[in-house]
């Protein structure tokens, strides 16, 4: 019986160890290198809406044209944006809105993604060069976002991006990753 009951306290205690390692490697890892963010706006429909957790991790390479980034601007919205990066550092935009096309570097971009073509044209006055340390962000959902076509917005400064966004978590019918998309 004494055999049984050390047993059981080993089992146990093996039990308690395993647990506190894997609750401290989840703390180290949501603290240091992934975080969630909820979605707040529209105007990353069709690809992400209203409500959606997302994660994020700003740990693993510099953002570049297509991914989804979150990122902070306070002069312009003290919460965090999510947009689609469209260009970076020494890219030319121009943008044609009577055909609603967006150009970098003078190619037209594919963009299966968005909800409609670009037609607003908020303050956009093409083509611009984002500087050096800056990225180009548009909304996937073009015609209810306001993005880098918007003056008090314009382009980011990398400084302020918290993360690009990896995976969708809820809701779950629509779970998955978000690179590449």
């Amino acid at each position: 019986m004494a055999e049984r009951g050390g047993r059981l306290r080993g089992w146990a205690y093996d039990l308690m160890q395993c647990l506190v390692l894997a609750l401290t490697a989840c703390v180290l890892l949501f603290s240091f290198a992934l975080r969630f963010v909820v979605v707040d706006g529209n105007s990353m429909y069709p690809t992400l809406h209203d409500g959606d957790l997302l994660v994020i991790s700003g740990m693993w390479g510099e953002p570049g044209p297509g991914d989804i980034i979150v990122f902070r601007d306070d002069d312009y919205l003290e919460k965090p944006l999510v947009k689609r990066v469209i260009a970076v550092g020494g890219q030319t935009v121009d943008i044609d809105f009577d055909l609603g096309k967006v150009y970098v570097d003078g190619a037209p971009l594919d963009e299966p993604y968005i909800a409609g073509l670009t037609l607003n044209e908020l303050d956009f006055s093409g083509p611009v060069t984002v500087p050096e340390g800056e990225l180009f962000v548009l909304g996937d959902n073009r015609n209810a976002s306001k993005d880098s076509r918007d003056a008090r917005l314009g382009c980011v400064d990398e400084r302020g991006v918290l993360g690009r966004v990896y995976f969708r978590i809820l809701p779950f019918d629509r779970l998955g990753s978000m690179v590449s998309q």
